[in-house]
């Protein structure tokens, strides 16, 4: 859950950009007219206010501009240092280190977005052996046909022993910003969209190396979600759960205040945890040594750590997230949107859980016992009468995780871009925000409700 008593930070992401900038509470309905959909992914749903598209294949590698990258084939293929374009220094702002870098690029062909959008969260997936990371950066072309600056979306590395993982504060164009992991239009009421992007890619490796990170995934989310309090209710369609394990982040309160204290700020790497080890992935002794014995529940703690934005100062960064479940072998992640509780239900039937953001009061929602201007838990199933069934990570213990909450109250503060704070003033809603995780070759049927809900 993330904590209002701290402004500094982003407590709700996605459409509160437009809050933090203008005033402006939720993208607004009108959009620009939309270009044709992209031929290479058929997968799309075409009536959706999301458009999300990645690259993943050889043929996709191959389609983009290298400068010392080569693509690779194979079962997964991606993208690895082939000869280093240069050389680089990056000094990291979170220990004042100033180190020297082979690095090679790979840019991305243009994304025309089939819903020119308010909002573009960027996900990736990829393995770092120590002494590299990644860069990723966006850069588009608005609405009225004018470029923005190449933005960074993060700078990642599934380890912290050679940079930070960080978020990069301070950018923007005056048109539109980045907002942690989120890139925003200023003012959405003005009209202005982002009509298409690029993504680029930047590998790092020490010098006189042969290692290489791989990138198997990079893909971005860009949406245009209609501002709302309310949203059409969904009829019922599924009756089935999940067998997710259940861990709690209240147990962890007090712990490691270098990666944010556990407790309430531990929502989502507790959520990620649950949905990593329900499709297999499994933490070693040996990767969990140097977690305090006396802990509980010690994968939560380190989650948290390898999940932990040092510029942001927490856990909540949505793509690390979802980077950070790609780590365990056979797995992928993406950050999109979902239109509907019927999404959710075709990827529950399909085996494959969801963690969803939301923010609400305690009236709100039945049950939670709690209020929260930002949190994350997992969705797991539906009873008979279509009531969501969730892991509620803001659980006192791990016994107490699983939760049933009204399907017309969750489907509402999911679902929802606007909403009345406890002082009564208009704040944000989320809009449909969640992480997926599912295996790196899906079945058939998970292929097919991945492909339903947007994703391919």
């Amino acid at each position: 859950m993330s904590r209002a008593q701290q402004p500094s930070r982003r407590t709700v992401l996605a459409v509160a950009v437009a809050t933090a900038v203008t005033g402006a509470t939720a993208p607004a309905a009108a959009a620009a007219p939309r270009p044709a959909a992209d031929t290479e992914d058929p997968g799309r749903a075409q009536d959706r206010p999301v458009d999300y598209h990645a690259w993943t294949t050889y043929r996709g590698w191959r389609s983009g501009t290298a400068q010392g990258t080569r693509a690779v084939p194979g079962r997964r293929p991606g993208v690895v240092i082939g000869a280093p374009a240069g050389r680089t220094d990056y000094t990291d702002p979170h220990t004042g280190t100033t180190a020297t870098w082979e690095y090679a690029t790979w840019t991305s062909p243009e994304h025309r977005l089939t819903v020119p959008a308010t909002e573009v969260v960027a996900s990736w997936n990829a393995h770092t052996p120590d002494g590299t990371w990644i860069q990723v950066e966006l850069g588009g072309t608005y609405s009225d046909g004018t470029d923005t600056p190449w933005y960074v979306m993060g700078r990642w590395a599934a380890g912290d022993q050679d940079i930070k993982r960080t978020s990069v504060d301070g950018q923007t164009d005056g048109r539109s910003t980045v907002w942690t992991d989120t890139f925003a239009i200023d003012d959405a009421g003005t009209g202005l969209r982002l009509a298409s992007y690029r993504l680029r890619l930047t590998l790092h490796r020490r010098p006189g190396t042969d290692r290489t990170p791989t990138v198997w995934r990079l893909g971005a989310m860009g949406s245009d979600v209609p501002d709302r309090f309310t949203v059409p209710a969904s009829a019922p369609g599924l009756a089935r759960e999940l067998a997710v394990p259940r861990y709690s982040q209240e147990i962890h309160k007090g712990q490691y205040p270098e990666y944010d204290n556990g407790g309430e700020a531990w929502c989502s790497p507790t959520s990620s945890q649950m949905v990593v080890e329900y499709w297999g992935g499994r933490l070693t002794p040996g990767q969990l040594s140097w977690v305090d014995p006396a802990y509980a529940d010690p994968q939560v703690d380190h989650a948290a750590r390898f999940t932990y934005d040092h510029q942001y100062q927490g856990c909540g960064n949505w793509p690390f997230n979802a980077a950070y479940a790609a780590t365990f072998d056979g797995l992928q992640g993406v950050v999109t949107r979902l239109a509907s509780l019927t999404d959710l239900e075709t990827l529950v039937a399909a085996g494959i859980p969801a963690i969803t953001s939301q923010s609400f009061l305690k009236e709100e929602l039945t049950g939670a016992g709690y209020g929260t201007s930002g949190h994350l838990m997992t969705v797991i199933g539906f009873t008979a009468a279509g009531d969501v069934i969730a892991n509620d990570p803001a659980s006192p213990g791990d016994e107490a995780v699983r939760r049933v909450y009204a399907r017309r109250q969750f489907e509402n503060i999911w679902l929802r871009t606007k909403r009345y704070n406890a002082s009564g003033k208009v704040a944000s809603g989320t809009g449909g925000v969640c992480y997926l995780y599912f295996p790196a070759h899906p079945a058939p049927r998970q292929r097919a409700a991945l492909a339903a809900v947007g994703v391919c």
